[in-house]
């Protein structure tokens, strides 16, 4: 699997021939669009081990990567301590228990969010001035509106 970062034109000519850009920690940031303190933060709770030169961070390619990573996780719903688990190297099949649980919950949600977009789609074509009274309306919802099928 490829990974698709997108960067400035003059970071992606280092990165495109294979060497390690070096970048300073409100350069990374900037490129990402991020604050600094936010990459600090996901370095205490062991997201990112970025080099120390003469005590100042240095993020090479992989942590590019990292990053991504980590942004790609949370828009994706994972809180950081699942993002950790993740990326921690030693635990294969905690890391694709990890995924499984969270690909069910995305699975979950997209369905909970596709039945709300046909509920939307079904008032839109609604006519009726009360849409409480519309039988199509009425239809869309019979599986929540029933008293058996309650939990």
């Amino acid at each position: 699997m490829r990974f698709a970062v997108d960067m400035p034109p003059s970071l992606r000519l280092h990165v495109d021939v294979k060497s390690t850009p070096e970048l300073a920690i409100g350069d990374l940031a900037a490129h990402f669009g991020l604050a600094t303190h936010v990459l600090r933060h996901w370095e205490s709770v062991g997201l990112l081990a970025p080099r120390r030169v003469s005590g100042r961070r240095r993020y090479g390619r992989d942590d590019l990567y990292r990053v991504a990573i980590i942004l790609r996780a949370k828009q994706a719903g994972l809180g950081l301590d699942a993002i950790g688990e993740m990326l921690a190297p030693a635990d294969l099949g905690a890391r694709q228990r990890i995924m499984q649980r969270h690909r069910d919950e995305l699975r979950r949600r997209i369905d909970e969010l596709q039945a709300s977009l046909d509920l939307v789609e079904c008032a839109l074509d609604c006519d009726h001035a009360d849409i409480a009274t519309c039988p199509n309306f009425q239809r869309s919802l019979d599986e929540l509106a029933d008293p058996a099928s309650a939990r």
